[in-house]
């Protein structure tokens, strides 16, 4: 059990570092003039590619232990980006044939990610 909390601290913290480290390289260096968040697109996108490629070879490589995969999934890539799960999951409603719960996370999720947000920066008005 220790081993595995340590596993998901140590993937945490690098996959947060990673998140902010990124968003502010491209921000810097292309976002400058730019209200659109580049660089949380960029790691929204690469964290959602990193765990649809991880997640096949750690699927086909039945070597890689439990505290690993904590490590990789939970931790780093979920500081990282919880983007990439999202997009994990729905793809797996797609996968086993079941197109409108699919459509319905994506819509529920962004409808109510947005409301969500509005919600809590109208309460800290």
């Amino acid at each position: 059990m220790l081993k595995s909390i340590a596993c998901l601290c140590a993937g945490g913290a690098l996959g947060a570092l990673s998140r902010w480290g990124l968003h502010y390289w491209v921000d810097a260096k292309w976002g400058a003039n730019s209200h659109f968040p580049w660089g949380i697109l960029l790691v929204n996108v690469l964290g959602c590619f990193l765990f649809g490629w991880l997640f096949t070879l750690f699927e086909q490589k039945e070597w890689f232990s439990d505290a690993i995969q904590l490590a990789v999934f939970t931790g780093f890539l979920g500081s990282f980006t919880t983007f990439s799960t999202f997009g994990w999951n729905t793809l797996e409603l797609l996968r086993i044939g079941q197109p409108m719960m699919a459509f319905g996370n994506i819509a529920a999720s962004v409808i109510l990610g947005l409301v969500a947000v509005w919600a809590g920066f109208s309460l800290g008005r």
